[in-house]
Order: C-alpha cells, then structure tokens, then sequence
C-alpha cells in the first residue's frame, strides 16, 4: 500500500523468499517447523516445477534427472536464485533480498520518510542511511493502518479463549500505537551505515518502526535512540504475521508505556532474530511492564547481544519471554532491574538459554533469572553477583522445569532464601554445575547455596560449596520435595552446615 492518499500503485506479484518459508526465524529446537506438502509445492514455486513431481517417492528421480542435464540447467538455476536475492550455493538470502537495487537516503528525514513510502508502494526496497546521519524525527507519521485485520482478530480470539481475563482488558486505542515511520508491510532492508534515527526530545509519543502482516524488515548498523510509545515496542514492534532481522543495532533510552506489555526496545509477536545487537537503559515503565529491553511473545533468536541498564516494572528487566519460544546464545545480561528476573524472565513460556553471562542485575525475586509455569533450559551460563531483595539471588523457578547444566551460579546474594537458586514447586537438574559463595542474608534467610520445596531437586556431578545461610543449613535445604544426590556430587564447606536443618533427609550429604 501507499501511505499518501489517491497514490495507491499495484505492487507487482512477487514470491516470498525461501528464508522465510523455510521457517529460519523459528527458535532452534524449540519450535519444529513442518515440511509437508506445502513445503514442496513452495520449492516447486522457486523452481517453476508441478508441485506433484515432487513427492518422496519421486523426488530421488527428480534429483538424478536433474543431475544429468548438464552445467547449464545448474547455470540457470543459479542465476534464478540471484535474482530472487538468494545465494548460488543454494542459501536462502533475507528479507527484503529481492531484485531491487539499494537506494542511497539523504542526510533528511524527510527523505527516509519518503523513500519507505514508495518502497511499499513498489513491494520493496534495499535501503543505505547516510553514514553516520542523524534522522531526527519531530512527529508521528499518519497514515491509515489497513492491512492489519484478520490475523490480528484471530490472534487475540485464540488468546482470549485461552486467557479469558484478557477479555476483560480494554480495547486497544489506535492512537497509542503510533510510529515515527511507515508502517512496514513488505521485504524492506535498511543498512544504517551508523546512523543514528533519533525521536526528538520535545516530539510526541511514537515508536520507530511497526513491522505489520506480511512485513518483513531487515535492520542493521544503527542506533534507535528515544523511542517512546503508549503501546508495546518503544522502537520496534513486530506484530504477529510479521519478521524482522536486527543486526548490530544499539536500542538506546526507548520506553514502553504499555499497562500489559512491555519491551522498552523491541516488542515481538511474529518472528524475530537479533544478532550483534545492544540494548541500553530501555524502560516497561507500565503498571506491569515486562522486557525493559526486548519482550518476546512470539518466536525468538537471540545471539551475541548485549543488554544494560535496562529496567521493567514486572518482570525481566533485561529480557522476558512472556507465551513465546526463545533461544539465546552467548550474549550478556548486566546491571539490569526488575520485580522478578532483573535479568532474565520466562513466564508462561518456552525458553532456552546458553553460554550466556548474567551479571550483577537486582529485583524483588530472582536477581539474576526468574521462571514462572515455564520451561527455561540453561546451559554453559555464568550467573554471578545478582541480588534479590527476596528469594533466588541468582535464580528463581516458581512451578517450572529448569535444568542446569555445565554452568557456575556464584557470588549471588538474596535477603530472603535460596543464595543461589530458589525453586518452588518446580523440577530443577543440576549437571555438571557449580553453586558456590552465594548468600542468604536475611534474619531468617536458610539454602545459602539451593532451596527447593514442593517439587524435585537432582544433582549429577556438581558441586554445591562456600555458600552461606543465616539459617542452616548453607549448602541445601530441601522441604517437602523429592532429592537425589548422586555419588560424584560434593557438598561440602557450606555454613553453618552443608544439609543438616534440610527438612527431607539428604543422601550423601554430612553435617
């Protein structure tokens, strides 16, 4: 569509990328994405062959025959695939890779405004900001939101059905859900080139950029600074039919005010993935504000970013994962706040992190890491020197599964119980890990190292050590909870003891 009244051009018809079809947005291990039939009639599309010629028992055939056509099928098919925006050794390109050519933007922006206009007009576009620009935008962009309908209805009649309370929310108000730019509604890809797209400081509420259905935005080597919105996504909000790629980007000061919502960076509820990206001093300042950097609600690929000093009102001042499936690799999580998980959050969701630092981040109940009716899977992490006002210095689980492996929790501290992991009513494994020299400092504080009550706590091969409790015992306690300690696992050196005061007996463990 066009954003100016009375300029409306008809796209062209134009097929979707195999990167997106071939679902590589989707989280990992978590979320499978389904062949089928559809997956072959889209690889009959590409190649401009009968869906039917490619079932599995002819698909062998197929291959051999192809085999035998000689280098200049093979030639074609390449040079088809680079017009499509794909790669000559058969990988899928990104979003917005299509025919078009780069257009260059001016310092203005005016400019940028004008030239996301016609690239939705023309189903496209390969944008380059100016190097080192500073876009600095006054207002909100009007336009009128049409492509946003049955899929959004059909979303929020799924949730309501699951969630009957979030009937009773109030209706959306249009006006809260404003952005600075165009909406998205097609492969667009912006190279920053380090520029800067700022909201001024006197400028009315908005975020960045709205990536609607069918939008497909690919961001890299820029700065979102101030951005300030109503809704969710103080910069970016990628809705449910819609995918983004946000490359070394740094989200800078942008504030979500969203009562429900959150993600003072970016919101998601489609398909996202962030790589070499930062996250600075971004806020969910709503009433229950989450994700003061990044909230996810859909499907998330988190890798080497970086998140600091950011805050939420709820839950996960760094990052939450609220009904959604994550993955995150090697990135950091520093000096970030909030009520439960200042730095990580997964309620109601799906998540698994790994080779990961968590680091001196504080909130009410697990400074490091909470977990809620949640599945979050933790491997090759460093959680180290978090506080919690209350219980699970380093991490909290409150009726989840959560299993640990080849990861270090230390020099965490918690006024309540649980030094380093506070778990409740949930399944936690220890592999391989390391718990020592965290702290339970409170009058009645006990589980300096592990608390876990009302569910399963088991031990292979780690090491519980140095903890210390007000209450013993220091190393763990364990109360109306099943426990397995196996024989290579030490307990050892924790005050004012290792398990004695542990309210279900615990095998090797003494004092």
């Amino acid at each position: 569509m066009t954003t100016y009244q009375g300029g409306r051009r008809a796209a062209p018809p134009r097929r979707r990328s195999r990167w997106f079809l071939a679902g590589g947005l989707v989280a990992g291990s978590l979320v499978a994405a389904s062949a089928g039939f559809t997956g072959a009639a889209a690889v009959a599309a590409d190649r401009d062959l009968p869906a039917a010629s490619l079932s599995p028992a002819r698909w062998a055939d197929d291959h051999s025959g192809e085999r035998d056509r000689g280098d200049a099928v093979e030639d074609r098919d390449h040079a088809r695939e680079e017009r499509r925006g794909g790669k000559p050794d058969g990988r899928p390109g990104r979003p917005g890779q299509g025919h078009h050519a780069e257009v260059a933007v001016p310092c203005d922006p005016a400019k940028l405004i004008s030239a996301l206009v016609r690239a939705n007009a023309e189903g496209g576009a390969h944008l380059r900001l100016a190097s080192k620009c500073t876009y600095e935008l006054t207002h909100a962009f009007q336009q009128p939101d049409e492509y946003d309908g049955g899929i959004r209805d059909a979303r929020e009649a799924a949730d309501s059905a699951e969630n009957p309370g979030d009937a009773e929310a109030p209706p959306r108000n249009p006006q809260h859900d404003r952005a600075g730019l165009p909406v998205i509604y097609h492969p667009i890809s912006i190279r920053g080139e380090g520029a800067t797209i700022v909201r001024g400081v006197h400028a009315e509420a908005f975020r960045f950029f709205t990536v609607r259905d069918g939008g497909e935005l690919t961001l890299s080597d820029v700065v979102l600074r101030n951005g300030l919105s109503a809704a969710e996504g103080g910069s970016i909000h990628v809705v449910h039919g819609a995918s983004a790629v946000v490359e070394r980007t740094t989200i800078v000061d942008s504030t979500s005010l969203s009562a429900e919502g959150g993600g003072g960076g970016i919101f998601n509820d489609g398909h996202l993935v962030v790589i070499g990206s930062t996250f600075v001093d971004n806020h969910a300042a709503g009433t229950k504000g989450k994700g003061g950097g990044l909230l996810n609600g859909g499907v998330l690929s988190l890798e080497t970013s970086q998140f600091r000093g950011n805050s939420a009102v709820a839950y996960g001042g760094g990052f939450a994962n609220y009904r959604g499936a994550a993955e995150v690799h090697s990135s950091t999580f520093a000096g970030n706040n909030a009520a439960q998980g200042g730095g990580v959050a997964s309620f109601s969701a799906r998540t698994r992190v790994a080779d990961t630092k968590v680091l001196g981040n504080t909130a009410q109940t697990g400074g490091g890491i909470a977990n809620s009716d949640a599945l979050i899977f933790l491997r090759g992490l460093e959680v180290r020197d978090n506080t919690a006002t209350g219980n699970g210095g380093g991490i909290s689980t409150f009726q989840g599964l959560v299993p640990l492996d080849d990861s270090v929790v230390s020099g965490n501290t918690a006024r309540g119980s649980g030094g380093g992991i506070h778990a409740q009513k949930s399944n936690l494994l220890l592999r391989r890990s390391e718990i020592d020299r965290n702290h339970a400092v409170g009058a009645a504080s006990t589980g300096g190292g592990v608390f876990a009550s009302m569910g399963q706590v088991s031990l292979y091969s780690s090491r519980i050590t140095g903890n210390v409790a007000i209450v013993k015992p220091g190393g763990l306690f364990v109360d109306k909870a099943r426990v397995k300690v196996d024989d290579e696992t030490d307990i050892i050196d924790n005050e004012p003891t290792n398990c004695e005061g542990s309210r279900v007996p615990v095998a090797n463990c003494f004092r």
